[in-house]
């Protein structure tokens, strides 16, 4: 098995338990791109027991609890696909209303330049807001 997230997950680690990882990872255009990856391979939410869908989600709503008080976006994206990377994960992305692709999906076309939205130390903030 070839599985880059669960050899070779990019990005900063902003937390990690025994079950899952949250990283920061580098997206152009998209600062406080985050990804909430578990650790063990699986491909569907299903494939977990319910206390481990409970703490995925708990983490995912975490993250994106972090995003809103540090960033304050105007949106926030949830997604958890795993076409291309079979391996469940989720993308915690903050939207702005003047990035390159609102109100459109990250991965469509852009519409516009978009507004860098990037901070100074943006990764240890978040760490704090997630209590890391």
């Amino acid at each position: 098995m070839n599985c880059e997230l669960c050899y070779t997950p990019a990005g900063e680690t902003l937390f990690e338990d025994d079950r899952l990882r949250v990283l920061l990872v580098e997206e152009a255009g998209y600062p406080g791109f985050c990804r909430v990856i578990w650790k063990v391979h699986v491909k569907e939410m299903t494939d977990l027991a319910h206390e481990d869908r409970a703490h995925l989600l708990d983490w995912v709503m975490r993250t994106e609890t972090a995003l809103r008080d540090v960033m304050q976006p105007d949106k926030i994206n949830l997604a958890s696909l795993g076409n291309v990377v079979p391996h469940l994960h989720w993308h915690v992305i903050p939207r702005f209303a003047d990035d390159a692709h609102f109100p459109s999906p990250i991965w469509a076309a852009p519409r516009r330049t978009g507004i860098s939205h990037d901070q100074p130390g943006l990764a240890a903030r978040l760490r704090a807001a997630l209590g890391a």
